[in-house]
């Protein structure tokens, strides 16, 4: 398959087929664990596969969100689980000297080249839907650099320290995006929830303008890029976040989604937003119906919403909701 975007998103758009956040709920069907899922590209390749072999309706592959591979490339200590996504831990950046000496890593000598090779693998064998590989936005990954809550205090006390990071991991991150692509992915989902809690102004300058500069380089038709957020301020940035012009925007639960519709144009594609711990885990199958006709008939109004959960689904969730879910998406649509 030759992907386009706008030949995808029309079908989208007609079908109402999901593009939901989903990978890691494959453990259970290969009877792995999540350690070794990040680890192996192989597992990897086999989980995005399995993902749609038993949700046919999903509308594109989707390679594993796991938001500590950039952090550990650039080499903060991570922390492995075999049943949560891995977690970084510690701080590298402590002082603008720190951030100088920063190194921008190498992708192919990092646990980067194995969700690489994983993207590279599931290409060779599954054209028949585009395939979308996932990485940390900027600002949330300079955040982890620095400390989350730091970050936030720098950006004003010494934005020189901020800017010297996120020069150095805005090139890492377009380096890593085009890797996927070289590699056959049709489009990357780019994960910047750090940006929801700052201000409009905030956001523009240290998130969407770096931002735009990666997208300029490397999204066109044939290649694009999903911008996620699940910040509670969201909202109130979207004029920032529209700015770098993604092909379309993912939004988390935390976020309003009526509220950012009625205030985005028409041809701006807006996905969300179930929440991934309450109804794929924690709700019955009734419970999961009941949410998606509730969307619906919120949000089915909205030519360009497509549903979706609000974030990354965790791997324990139950498969009988994540089925239902689609059964309830041919039923509600």
């Amino acid at each position: 398959m030759s992907y386009s975007y706008k030949e995808w998103k029309k079908h989208c758009l007609e079908t109402k087929e999901s593009f939901l956040v989903l990978s890691f709920p494959a453990v259970q069907k290969l009877n792995v664990n999540v350690e070794m899922a990040v680890k192996n590209a192989e597992v990897q390749s086999k989980m995005i596969e399995t993902i749609m072999e038993f949700c046919p309706k999903q509308a594109a592959y989707i390679g594993l969100m796991d938001l500590s591979v950039e952090a550990q490339a650039f080499g903060m200590e991570v922390q492995f689980s075999e049943r949560e996504v891995p977690n970084a831990k510690g701080v590298i950046v402590k002082s603008l000297e720190d951030a100088r000496a920063l190194q921008i890593p190498d992708v192919s000598k990092n646990r980067t080249q194995v969700y690489v090779d994983a993207i590279k693998l599931v290409a060779s064998r599954n054209k028949d839907k585009p395939i979308f590989a996932g990485t940390i936005g900027p600002f949330s990954l300079a955040g982890r650099l620095i400390d989350v809550s730091e970050i936030m205090i720098q950006a004003i006390m010494q934005p020189s320290l901020v800017h010297t990071v996120l020069e150095k991991v805005s090139t890492f991150i377009e380096q890593y995006i085009l890797a996927f692509k070289e590699a056959g992915a049709d489009g990357v989902i780019i994960a910047e929830p750090l940006a929801g809690l700052m201000s409009k102004e905030m956001v523009q300058t240290f998130s969407s303008n770096y931002l735009k500069k990666i997208i300029d380089k490397i999204q066109d038709d044939h290649f694009s890029v999903i911008y996620h957020n699940c910040g509670p301020s969201t909202v109130s940035s979207l004029e920032e976040i529209y700015s770098i012009q993604a092909h379309g925007y993912h939004f988390g639960n935390a976020i309003d989604l009526e509220d950012v519709l009625s205030k985005t144009s028409e041809d701006i594609l807006v996905f969300g937003n179930v929440d991934p711990v309450k109804y794929f885990c924690d709700a019955s199958k009734e419970e999961m119906d009941v949410k998606v006709k509730e969307l619906f008939e919120k949000l089915g109004k909205y030519p360009n919403w497509l549903i979706s959960s609000g974030c990354d689904i965790p791997s324990h969730a139950k498969w009988e909701n994540i089925e239902q879910y689609f059964k309830s998406i041919e039923k509600w649509r």
